[in-house]
């Protein structure tokens, strides 16, 4: 939410109203920058003519003679959001009474509502010994279970996520022939839907308890079940160098690197939720900004060389990352990330999360392991 342009958040005032809260000016990329919240809420009906001024705003006050500073999130930096939602609450007032076009009746949301029909689920779906002894006997089964499902709104289905993690392969890459076996297994444990996640992975949203085990055997004939959701391995990794022209650096080879350091998943599961995020250049499509751990590929007189940032966060609690130092050659990042989990071993309290050890102790610890190693090497 805070990471876009306009981020919308679902609340309830205090007449148990449904409205929503309206944050501006997010990004990432080159300048990355949280957005500003601007209104505390604004009612369903009025949310089109409310989103329709800020963007008369924008359009009247955006730097369109700079396309470098083209975006929202630089008015929004340049102007400051209570100057910002000022403007935009003027605006609203003029022609919230006028366009009645935009006002959203109970009947818009309704015809909407009929475009997202619920699935047809079987109500005897709700229980399955037969699952609950697999889950028993079979441990990588219930490994995948734990990391790689959800659970689900109605009683006896699950959403499963497909990683597309496996070690050997780029993330988020899939073959022709995989492709082929999702489409079928969607249609056949989903109710025909795949869905897509902006960390390069699948989900197939509906499946019952009875088709888990199923489901995972088939995954696994395919290299589909690796068990890694939330761990470090499930990282978020732009192409790079290998197939994008305007990266600087290499992705894919450090992704390689540290799928090969890292490969042993008891390891990964006792550090616990950790999303590293790796871009090959400044325009952030790797999302490195907001990773608890970000790598930022850059380029040193023809060489890759990377610069580390901590402490990143993409959830409603949004930070951007801190950079770590210097950056590091290419030899040796995978070296710095094995540092700074070591750190963050030594430091952790309980089963405390990375991105909490961090924000509780600071980045002091860690530059000071990663570049005494870097000294020493």
């Amino acid at each position: 939410m805070r990471i876009h342009d306009v981020g919308l958040y679902m609340v309830q005032n205090d007449a148990g109203e449904t409205g929503f809260q309206v944050w501006v000016g997010g990004g990432l990329g080159r300048t990355p920058i949280l957005s500003t919240k601007i209104c505390d809420f604004v009612e369903k009906r009025h949310l089109l003519s409310y989103l329709e001024s800020v963007l008369r705003v924008y359009n009247r006050f955006g730097r369109r003679d700079d396309t470098n500073r083209a975006r929202i999130k630089i008015l929004v930096r340049d102007m400051g959001g209570p100057a910002f939602a000022e403007l935009v609450e003027a605006e609203w007032t003029k022609i919230k009474q006028k366009a009645s076009y935009l006002e959203l009746t109970d009947d818009d949301v309704t015809r909407m509502q009929t475009h997202f029909t619920r699935p047809d689920y079987a109500n005897e779906a709700a229980t399955n010994e037969n699952f609950e002894l697999q889950l028993s006997n079979n441990k990588t089964f219930a490994q995948w279970v734990q990391h790689n499902v959800a659970e689900h709104q109605q009683t006896g289905y699950r959403a499963v996520y497909i990683s597309l993690k496996a070690p050997g392969i780029p993330p988020g890459d899939c073959t022709h022939t995989q492709m082929d076996l999702i489409a079928d297994l969607a249609d056949e444990f989903s109710f025909g839907e795949l869905r897509t996640t902006h960390d390069q992975n699948l989900v197939l949203a509906d499946v019952r308890l009875a088709d888990l085990f199923t489901l995972w055997q088939r995954l696994s004939e395919q290299d589909l079940a690796t068990a890694n959701i939330g761990t470090l391995n499930d990282m978020i990794c732009c192409p790079g160098l290998d197939f994008c022209g305007l990266a600087n650096a290499g992705s894919i080879g450090i992704a390689e690197q540290l799928n090969a350091r890292f490969d042993d998943l008891d390891y990964l599961y006792d550090l616990g939720e950790l999303k590293l995020k790796m871009s090959g250049c400044m325009n952030g499509c790797g999302h490195h900004s907001v990773g608890h751990i970000g790598i930022l590929g850059v380029e040193k007189k023809g060489a890759e060389w990377y610069q580390l940032t901590l402490g990143g966060d993409a959830s409603n609690n949004a930070s951007l990352g801190d950079r770590l130092g210097p950056a590091i050659d290419k030899d040796h990042v995978v070296d710095a990330i094995e540092d700074i989990l070591k750190v963050f071993i030594e430091l952790r309290e309980g089963e405390e999360r990375f991105l909490d050890t961090y924000r509780r102790v600071g980045i002091t610890p860690f530059k000071e392991r990663v570049y005494a190693t870097e000294e020493a090497a």
